[in-house]
């Protein structure tokens, strides 16, 4: 009996010891598990908004490069000028990328946002088009024109009319000029106000348009061969990033920045648009 009470003790005791052993090794394979899952880095989202073209198709080129920094470009497309600030301004948004900084200002101003540059990219050169005429010169009397009706855009079509001595701008109208700032109109140009998505729209009805070059690209229209005239290339409304007040610094952002900034980014952008978008870093 005692020695059958001795051979269950240690039958027990060795199933104890091998019980630990196979416990001990499953909390090594767990660690190693956790120190591998620390070493990973994780994968972070960038969420931002971009007008199709050239925008969205410029943030396109980038998503490479951030993958490599562990960033997931989440790229939304919008036909607006307005719904990616709000989206920004209320968080649905941790960046856009389709404005100027002239139009950015109105929009706080007007708006009551909190929304910075975080770094320029490009320039849009806006640019006169017709699909009734092939040069400004031959514009009847009393002719049609839709321009941008934002305040930057618009008064920027018209300082665009004005060098071309279409018409002349009272003095001191600057940036925000409106139609009622025209003073001098020798040949009584009507002009139609409308959302800067919609001009390419209105070619057939109008005699011309001055158009957005991005709201032009997504049309099929080429500045360098449509257009009668095309704005400087020295224009000083370089399209910018745009974040909140404060996160100019986010690690992400920075990251964009250096991609938008980088040598394959520019060549990408004179390879693709030949003129029509001009590099501004």
């Amino acid at each position: 009996m005692k020695k059958n009470i001795k051979k269950l003790l240690a039958f027990a005791l060795s199933a104890s010891i091998l019980l630990v052993g196979c416990s001990s090794g499953g909390n090594e394979k767990q660690g190693t598990a956790k120190e591998e899952n620390k070493t990973a880095p994780e994968e972070q989202v960038l969420k931002i908004g971009a007008t199709p073209e050239p925008h969205a198709a410029i943030l396109e080129s980038v998503k490479p490069a951030l993958e490599k920094e562990g960033i997931k470009l989440d790229i939304q497309v919008f036909n607006d000028y307005v719904i990616p600030n709000t989206a920004l301004e209320e968080k649905d948004l941790d960046a856009n990328y389709f404005q100027h900084q002239p139009y950015l200002d109105e929009f706080n101003a007007q708006k009551g946002t909190h929304i910075v540059s975080a770094g320029t990219v490009h320039v849009e050169p806006m640019a006169v088009y017709s699909k009734k005429y092939t040069a400004l010169s031959d514009l009847p009397e009393g002719a049609t024109i839709s321009l941008p009706n934002d305040p930057t855009n618009g008064g920027r079509a018209l300082i665009l009319l004005q060098k071309e001595g279409l018409i002349k701008l009272k003095d001191g109208a600057g940036l925000t000029a409106t139609d009622k700032d025209v003073v001098e109109n020798a040949k009584n140009f009507k002009f139609e106000l409308l959302d800067a998505a919609q001009l390419p729209r209105t070619l057939d009805d109008v005699d011309a348009s001055v158009i957005n070059t991005n709201y032009a690209l997504d049309a099929k229209l080429d500045p360098t061969k449509d257009a009668l005239v095309v704005e400087d290339k020295e224009s000083p409304y370089a399209n910018i990033v745009a974040v909140r007040e404060g996160e100019t610094e986010d690690p992400r952002i920075q990251a964009l920045m250096k991609a938008l900034n980088s040598e394959e980014t520019k060549k990408f952008i004179e390879e693709t648009y030949k003129g029509a978008i001009v590099p501004a870093f």
